[in-house]
């Protein structure tokens, strides 16, 4: 049996999801934050995702619609804030470790997570974290998702 998603909940997820892409782009690309947000939002960038199929490889997929006006508001507040976004995971993370010696989508990711659990009240932030963790799950097959679960878990039991 399938489980059942709503359409507001998809498309929130696909906000994350490109959220976590333009912050990437926003920095390393070196682009301005209007010209990526716009990019997204008219369809030039993030269409697509490459995704495993049966067989085992590899395919692109389109990707579901997003919330535009989620996107931008996740995207624009991690670009204001990211100095003290970036203070304040630096503190959460583990001695020895910081933000910028991770990987640039792990930073991205994070940057972005930690700006909606400070900044999203209206939504569980187990709802929150989870979303992003599975993220995580996506993007590497290593430690970072156990890593990011337990890192977002500490950050929202300080922030809410």
């Amino acid at each position: 049996m399938a489980k059942f998603v709503s359409d507001k909940i998809r498309k929130k997820s696909a906000a994350r999801l490109a959220a976590v892409q333009a912050t990437y782009m926003i920095a390393y690309s070196q682009l301005p934050v209007d010209e990526v947000v716009q990019d997204f939002l008219q369809g030039e960038v993030g269409n697509y995702l490459i995704a495993e199929n049966e067989q085992g490889g590899e395919e692109t997929v389109p990707v579901e619609p997003m919330d535009k006006e989620y996107f931008e508001r996740v995207v624009r507040g991690v670009h204001s804030e990211k100095e003290n976004l970036e203070k304040s995971l630096n503190l959460f993370l583990s001695e020895g470790r910081s933000l910028e010696s991770c990987d640039g989508t792990l930073q991205a990711l994070l940057l972005c997570a930690m700006y909606e659990i400070a900044n999203t009240t209206d939504l569980d932030v187990k709802v929150i974290i989870q979303e992003y963790v599975d993220m995580a799950y996506a993007f590497f097959s290593k430690n970072e998702p156990k890593m990011v679960n337990a890192l977002l878990d500490q950050i929202a039991k300080q922030v809410r």
